[in-house]
């Protein structure tokens, strides 16, 4: 156990708070430092005052803009379905679609301040996870919204001993929650709109006294729903298992492990003459002779993650917290070539004369393999100094990757296909090339080794009983190495290596003008190794790329009352070699756009009226566009995808067992790359009401009956433009853009209870 305030762990800063603040037991995370199993949070106030209900709070020792969700306003507020990216879509600058409805589909635009999925962190207990070709993640195939217990976003690079490769946006830190000290179980259910069905069971040991306090927790679930999209439903199967055990009085070991699987209709968006004609909420379709046909436009998704924490504290102020861990992705998909196209649905089949036959009519489609495992280790060390504490540890990844896609008949029961105009191997690969079986029809395969290693050290240096400063530096060391029999741009045979390194500092400032008042400022270098994608040429191991890199300039303040908790923040951050990924056809590629500057004020507050009721507003005004308008894509240089301002606002009740809320979130306009209005801003609104049935019996315990209802006023405007169709290849046609829209009004009811 350690103790902090509300995140970094400072252990004169908790003396100086425990003299004068309340303290509230609950499970927190340290958001960049330790991150313990579980630890004590000094909240300096009250439980149960607006720090409590508040949908998001600022830490009063943050040292960088962040807001933190509790495992309690998840649990209200949201579908059990929901995954953690629409769970933090109230905090100040995000975006966010779940174009399926909650959960039932991967997110498809999740941005922190305009930095896309694959530009900011994500971790699981401390741990960095995702995807090796270019840092994004499945949001659907690792944790359920049930066994999180609190979910932070801190939105700058964070300190020196912030680990992981795309820190340079931030990061979004998951908390699985601790097992309970009472034993019981939890069987709950939750039904509602799209023919949405889920259901579970948590089983809970509770303190085990002949083994020292032993706490188990293991968790089932199963999800099936047909989805708001047309034919694209999901299946979805969850296991997860955590213990606790204490060794001693000063040592704690933690075991965890998930495994996860999801069966899913997926497609690439719709033209907006199909949703003009066939509604906004088109998908696929039911005829096996298109390239939209739902059964061939799928993902089979089986995903693990397992670790080991052993966290001790010894004499003479020196603590240890070293995690081993591995988890893993095998996916297996399915998809049209040029799903919701507007070219021919059914092509020609150019056949390779040495495998004889004449050409025959199919429809063309792709089958995907897509395989990885990390295993690394994380081990952190704090020595407490009469100055302060000083921390130092190293993170160390290793990723092993295959991949492949083929070109194939989905008619003709996944036959290789050589059409030419299809894409589908036109250049005939040549004899003898390694690894190779086939004369074409593969797009790609390839085997990759990704390694990292972030050794840092950081110094908290108590100046006064009222100021920190915190000095720290970070070194990013990543290499990506590749073996391609087949290279992803084209039929090249490639064998390279690429490595990249970056010495990251970073100095916060901390004072505290009262106990439950603080203010920060931070300067901290930000890195992100390279896309994969950006090595897709002739010679890939001779690519002078430069990485991105940026420098962050940051100052905020944070109030925590009985009843106000209030926070503002602005930011400046330069970027040096900007770049973004584009898709057309459902191919993507890299677009340099030189520099770029990012700049915003940010600030949230919750303030408590009385008799139960609450007002919560957030909001942000920000800014993104690059120093080179000679390179620009979008009107006045602006990065596309980045709100020009974002609010929420809304009210909370919260007394007699009963608990509602209704909150409105407005997402500004976004400046895109289509010109047709995907970005113009939109306004939604989300309502929830929580009974506590332990007021009607006491034969259970945390028994619940709730009601969401997203998207109150079903507004379906299109809001996002994910790329292109490939196009007709017969005509020259090009592509038409593909869009997402709003997913409609969706209800769901809940029904939890403990034995």
């Amino acid at each position: 156990m350690k103790l902090s305030i509300g995140g970094r762990t400072s252990t004169n800063a908790v003396r100086r708070a425990l003299l004068t603040s309340a303290v509230a037991i609950v499970p927190t995370m340290v958001h960049a430092q330790t991150q313990p199993v579980e630890t004590i949070i000094v909240t300096g106030h009250p439980l149960g005052g607006a720090a409590a209900i508040a949908p998001s709070v600022a830490p009063l020792d943050a040292v960088q803009p962040t807001s933190v969700i509790s495992g309690d306003f998840i649990e209200k507020n949201f579908a059990p379905s929901t995954n953690y990216d629409e769970a933090i879509k109230f905090t100040p600058s995000t975006f966010d679609i779940a174009p399926n409805g909650p959960g039932l589909s991967e997110s498809q635009a999740i941005s922190v301040r305009g930095f896309q999925d694959g530009q900011f962190n994500v971790t699981f207990d401390g741990i960095p996870w995702g995807d090796s070709n270019d840092f994004t993640h499945h949001t659907t195939s690792y944790f359920m919204a049930h066994d999180l217990g609190e979910i932070t976003v801190d939105r700058g690079p964070g300190t020196g001993a912030t680990i992981g490769d795309a820190t340079f946006g931030g990061t979004v830190y998951m908390l699985s929650k601790s097992p309970s000290e009472e034993m019981g179980f939890n069987p709950y259910v939750s039904y509602g709109s799209f023919n949405t069905l889920l259901y579970g069971f948590e089983f809970d040991s509770g303190a085990i006294d002949d083994t020292d306090g032993t706490r188990i927790m293991v968790d089932l679930e199963n999800l099936k729903s047909d989805g708001y999209l047309t034919n694209e439903g999901q299946e979805r199967q969850n296991v997860f298992f955590k213990l606790v055990q204490p060794l001693g009085s000063n040592t704690t070991l933690a075991v965890v492990a998930m495994v996860n699987h999801i069966h899913q209709g997926i497609s690439l968006g719709a033209t907006r003459n199909e949703i003009d004609t066939l509604g906004p909420n088109w998908g696929l379709s039911n005829n096996p002779a298109q390239q939209n046909y739902f059964g061939y436009n799928l993902d089979h998704i089986t995903t693990d993650f397992e670790y080991m924490d052993l966290a001790s504290t010894f004499g003479s102020g020196w603590e240890l917290d070293t995690k081993v861990y591995t988890y893993g992705y095998y996916h297996r998909g399915f998809n049209g070539e040029d799903p919701n196209g507007q070219g021919p649905q059914a092509f020609p089949d150019l056949v390779v004369p040495t495998y004889g036959g004449s050409p025959q009519f199919g429809v063309p489609g792709e089958l995907l393999q897509n395989d990885y495992r990390s295993v690394g280790t994380i081990t952190r060390v704090t020595k407490d100094l009469p100055i302060g504490d000083v921390k130092f540890g190293i993170w160390y990844d290793h990723q092993f990757n295959v991949r492949s896609l083929r070109e194939v008949d989905m008619s003709d029961g996944f036959a290789p296909n050589f059409d030419p105009l299809n894409g589908g191997g036109a250049l005939v690969i040549a004899p003898g090339t390694p690894g190779i079986t086939l004369d074409g029809g593969i797009d790609r395969l390839l085997t990759q080794n990704l390694l990292t290693m972030q050794p840092y050290v950081q110094v908290d240096w108590d100046v006064t009983d009222a100021l920190t400063l915190s000095p720290g530096v970070r070194y990013s060391w990543f290499q990506r190495s590749v073996n391609a029999p087949v290279d992803i741009n084209g039929e090249l045979y490639n064998v390279y290596s690429n490595t990249y390194d970056s010495v990251l500092p970073s100095i916060e400032a901390h004072y505290a003008f009262e106990p439950d008042w603080t203010a920060y400022a931070q300067i901290a270098k930000g890195f992100l190794a390279p896309n994969e994608k950006i090595f897709n040429s002739s010679a890939p191991g001779q690519s002078n790329f430069t990485p991105e890199n940026t420098w962050n300039y940051q100052i905020g303040s944070s109030r925590q009352l009985d009843d106000l908790v209030v926070s503002a923040d602005a930011y400046y951050i330069d970027f040096s070699n900007f770049y973004q990924i584009k898709t057309f056809g459902g191919v993507s590629g890299p677009i340099s756009l030189g520099g770029a500057r990012y700049m915003g004020l940010e600030g949230e507050l919750t303030y408590v009226i009385g008799g139960g009721f609450s007002a919560y507003a957030n909001g942000s005004l920000n800014s993104a566009k690059q120093t080179n308008r000679s390179l620009y894509t979008t009107p006045n240089g602006w990065i596309s995808g980045t709100p020009e301002d974002t609010w929420v606002v809304g009210g909370i009740f919260n007394r007699y067992g009963f608990y509602a809320s209704l909150l409105g979130k407005y997402t500004g306009a976004r400046p895109g790359d289509d010109g047709l209005g995907s970005g113009s801003p939109f306004f939604t609104l989300d309502a929830s009401l929580d009974y506590d049935l332990t007021r009607l019996t006491d034969v259970v315990k945390n028994a619940f009956i709730k009601l969401d209802v997203q998207n109150l006023t079903n507004v379906t405007k299109i809001i996002y433009n994910p790329g292109t169709t490939l196009g007709n290849p017969y005509n020259g046609m090009g592509g038409d853009n593909l869009y997402w829209t709003e997913p409609g009004r969706s209800v769901f009811v809940t029904l939890s209870t403990t034995f």
